[in-house]
């Protein structure tokens, strides 16, 4: 969905696991005017700062050898808890017909994480989904950028 149209009343949501801005389009397609419904930021620290013990290690039966084992992403699995609890916040605003357009910017993973988490009142209401990370521009960039993706 690279073309879309932001609606008057459209919801708009950026997040990039770290951080979400909601946005409510006040304005019409070829004028936006976005207003902030809400804003979140999870501190989540480098998983070395989250983690204090090594990867583990196996060995063979045979006595082979040894392997280690993969370690535990936690700055991951905190990115994956902030995206479900933004997409629990945009079913349940769904569910009560808040928005009846949904248009969702993020960065690959965090997309695939809201996708995952999204119900089937939210899924329906999606007109637009952009794989980009827009949560370090300032809300009339986002407009900017938002209206070339608008079918000409």
């Amino acid at each position: 969905m690279e073309t879309f149209t932001v609606r008057h009343g459209a919801w708009v949501v950026i997040g990039d696991g770290k951080k979400a801005l909601v946005l409510h389009n006040e304005g019409d397609a070829e004028l936006l005017n976005l207003r902030r419904v809400s804003v979140r930021e999870n501190h989540n620290p480098a998983t070395r700062q989250q983690g204090s013990d090594a990867p583990g290690r196996s060995s063979s039966p045979a006595g082979a050898g040894s392997s280690s084992i993969a370690g535990t992403d936690w700055h991951q699995i905190e990115e994956d808890r902030f995206a479900a609890s933004l997409a629990d916040d945009i079913n349940t605003a769904a569910r009560g017909h808040l928005f009846k357009d949904l248009i969702v910017v993020a960065p690959p993973k965090t997309l695939a994480e809201l996708r995952k988490e999204f119900g089937k009142d939210t899924q329906k209401c999606i007109v637009g989904e952009l794989a980009k990370d827009y949560t370090h521009h300032t809300i009339p960039e986002i407009e900017s950028l938002l209206l070339t993706h608008r079918p000409q």
